[in-house]
């Protein structure tokens, strides 16, 4: 099964995330924001995909993602938004950098599970 890193400021949404993805039979890391989820994401070489919120201080998911897709070490990971958001401008700015799906909280376990499954295998 796969390493997801779980990037929210959530700790209730990072517990319901790694809950959902544990039970499917994969391995999570969690970070706190944006700048500990770069953090992860580069001392977790193993990671097969982040899941990451949009709206965090410091580093939001968007900024996340830009950087990631700049830094060659790790913009071979998959990132796949989960977030309260679903302006049309905030989804296209997503797609632009990379993002490989959108996902909209509440979520529903099964499609998590099989958003991962497509992009891990």
């Amino acid at each position: 099964m796969a390493k997801i890193l779980i990037v929210d400021d959530s700790r209730t949404i990072r517990q319901q995330v790694s809950f959902t993805l544990t039970k499917g039979g994969h391995t999570v890391v969690e970070a706190e924001g944006g700048l500990k989820g770069i953090e992860a994401l580069k001392s977790h070489p193993d990671i097969s995909m982040v899941v990451s919120d949009v709206n965090m201080p410091n580093m939001n998911g968007l900024e996340m993602l830009e950087a990631i897709q700049k830094d060659g070490t790790i913009n071979h990971v998959p990132v796949v938004m989960l977030t309260t958001e679903g302006a049309a401008e905030l989804l296209a700015r997503a797609k632009s950098a990379g993002a490989k799906g959108w996902l909209v909280k509440p979520f529903k376990p099964e499609q998590l599970i099989a958003v991962v499954q497509k992009l891990t295998t």
